[in-house]
């Protein structure tokens, strides 16, 4: 049975991932406006549409599917003859309005970050207090010692520890520390393990680390370096998918991060309304700094792909043929979709087969 709060998390959920949307689009709508771009159509959602009006120049629209939305420029993708088109402008005033949208999403990382932390009574730092009872890693590390780096992952705040110890493929860890003035490195520190149900291997990180008091400054500080480690850990998924670390399967499009979500918000409402709420907008943070991240990649239909095509402008000082841009956006927005369709086929059979 669907409880109250289980369907106000889910609404909530939908709300963030609108914002989400909104936010990218309207990074984009108000650094063209400040430039002068003439702007056709700002939209919210795609397909049919539910609610318009038009104010001034600008068509605002409300559509029918929440997957998406669009900020329509003139002479966007093509030749206009509107002095206000977005071809005319300057070349660094188009950088700046095809990045916007990306900057706004890693600025609404950054204050859904600081709303997760909020309630943290203890920063913990990297510095080490003491080990668990049962523990391996003492044979080696020495409380007082500052971790610096996990399997060669420099460790910056707690995300990062944890990243690190999570990507680990076995329990074999190298672990340099910094015990002084010495900076020292230690190659197969193991954990204490035990067996799940299924069979499978559990490591248990035996380290306790230092915390410092949340206030308004060091509030601010691990916001900021845990936004910024949020961002290193896409960054490193990214390459890890590239040079094989990372299989395909480990892999989620929309379906699955939709299940994410799901069982996130669904584990933290067995201990609380907040809790469930805290943990959906955790992962939402990641989401919005994920399409941040992404969104820079200099691949085609990208606006990170655009801003190659403008990079290279500048330096060519004369613009790439719009017709030639046009078709490479065009094979890429091809690819990506096909790409998507691969991920969420991956998606569906990872559901069924769990």
């Amino acid at each position: 049975m669907v409880s109250i709060e289980g369907v106000l998390l889910a609404i909530i959920g939908i709300l963030l991932f609108e914002l989400i949307i909104f936010l990218h689009e309207l990074g984009h709508f108000l650094t063209a406006k400040k430039c002068g771009v003439k702007v056709n159509e700002f939209a919210l959602g795609m397909g049919p549409k539910l609610i318009k009006f038009r104010k001034g120049e600008t068509l605002y629209s409300l559509r029918l599917f929440p997957i998406g939305g669009f900020c329509s420029m003139e002479g966007e993708d093509g030749e206009s003859d509107d002095s206000r088109a977005f071809s005319k402008k300057k070349v660094w005033q188009r950088m700046i309005i095809v990045v916007a949208g990306a900057v706004m999403n890693i600025l609404l990382g950054f204050v859904l970050m600081m709303i997760t932390l909020i309630p943290t009574h203890l920063f913990a730092t990297n510095t080490i207090a003491k080990f668990a009872d049962v523990n391996e890693s003492s044979k080696y590390l020495k409380a007082g010692d500052e971790i610096k780096s996990i399997n060669g992952y420099d460790i910056y705040t707690s995300m990062d520890y944890n990243f690190a110890l999570a990507t680990s493929k076995s329990n074999d860890f190298k672990i340099t520390v910094k015990r002084g003035s010495e900076t020292i490195t230690y190659d197969h520190i193991q954990f204490p393990t035990t067996k799940n149900s299924d069979g499978k291997e559990v490591i248990h990180p035996d380290i306790i680390r230092l915390g410092v008091e949340n206030n308004f400054v060091t509030l601010m500080q691990q916001t900021f370096l845990q936004t910024c480690s949020t961002v290193r850990m896409v960054w490193a998924s990214l390459i890890g998918l590239i040079t094989g670390q990372f299989g395909f399967n480990e892999m989620a499009g929309p379906i699955g991060m939709t299940s994410a979500v799901t069982q996130a918000t669904a584990a933290g409402l067995k201990s609380s309304f907040w809790d469930g709420l805290s943990n959906l907008i955790f992962i939402m943070m990641v989401i919005t700094v994920n399409l941040g991240v992404v969104n820079l990649l200099p691949l085609p239909a990208l606006d990170g792909g655009r801003l190659v095509f403008l990079i290279v402008e500048a330096i060519r000082r004369k613009p790439v043929k719009p017709e030639h841009e046009g078709w490479v956006h065009l094979i890429g927005m091809i690819a990506l979709l096909l790409f998507m369709v691969i991920i969420s086929i991956n998606d569906v059979i990872r559901l069924f087969n769990q």
